[in-house]
């Protein structure tokens, strides 16, 4: 009787602890649910260690915002970005242009016209400038990729691809190269998919390298882009610096990536 007795007690227990704990899982914000499933997330050893030499995808997934400065010929552009749902909202000299989660908007401030391709750009910098967290995102696939050789020194590779359906250039491909001794990343080989709509053997190269610490996080201070001979970078072609960097564990309000009034929405 007396072990029939405990043995209900026991079952009532482990029935009861899994109740609350299904409970606290399901009455978790929708952020906070995601960010357990990416720290829990296993990456392959080559890019987790890259990761771990920037701060820690942990560190990484504890924060909600980025924003950084950029300066153009037109004035500063300051990018803000929603790192758990991806609304962005980019403000320029005489255009405001953003990503509410579900359509993509263009603001006017002036007669200017604005001469860029909204879809193609509002999310463009802050996946370079975010770079090597970014390659931490759901439906990639890793695997090993030839070394890069750049003035005799070998940057190992790491192949990144995209399943089919995730983002709006899934046939977009990437090389993650970085230093064999700190494991920081030193280079980014992509294609460009977003204009062919097909596969693309031409990769462009970025070289990094230039790094800061921001709350915890190794975010660059400025980025290169290389001319490319024969499939190779041989001399910097530009560079884009980054200021009044910004990464918090806080959020925006929604309404700061909504469309304000007079905007066009994107098709």
């Amino acid at each position: 009787m007396k072990n029939t007795l405990l043995l209900l007690l026991l079952v009532a227990f482990a029935s009861c602890k899994q109740s609350s704990e299904k409970k606290t899982t399901e009455q978790l914000p929708v952020e906070d649910v995601a960010t357990q499933k990416a720290v829990a997330k296993s990456y392959p050893e080559s890019i987790a260690k890259v990761f771990e030499a920037h701060g820690g995808i942990a560190t990484w997934n504890a924060m909600q915002t980025l924003a950084f400065t950029m300066e153009k010929p037109t004035g500063p552009e300051v990018t803000t970005t929603d790192l758990k749902r991806r609304k962005a909202h980019i403000d320029m000299p005489n255009h405001t242009l953003g990503f509410n989660g579900k359509d993509v908007w263009l603001h006017s401030k002036d007669t200017t016209a604005y001469r860029g391709k909204p879809k193609f750009y509002y999310n463009l910098m802050f996946y370079f400038y975010a770079m090597p967290f970014v390659l931490s995102d759901d439906g990639i696939t890793y695997s090993d990729a030839e070394p890069l050789l750049f003035e005799g020194v070998e940057y190992p590779g790491i192949q990144i691809s995209y399943g089919a359906g995730v983002g709006e250039s899934p046939d977009d491909e990437y090389i993650l190269y970085y230093d064999a001794k700190t494991n920081e990343m030193a280079w980014l080989a992509y294609t460009m998919t977003f204009f062919a709509k097909e596969k693309s053997k031409k990769f462009s190269y970025i070289k990094y390298g230039d790094w800061e610490d921001v709350n915890g996080v190794k975010l660059p201070k400025a980025i290169q882009w290389y001319k490319v001979v024969e499939g190779q970078p041989v001399e910097v072609r530009n560079e884009v610096k980054f200021s009044d960097i910004k990464l918090s564990k806080d959020k925006q309000d929604a309404s700061f990536y909504e469309a304000p009034e007079g905007a066009e929405i994107v098709e």
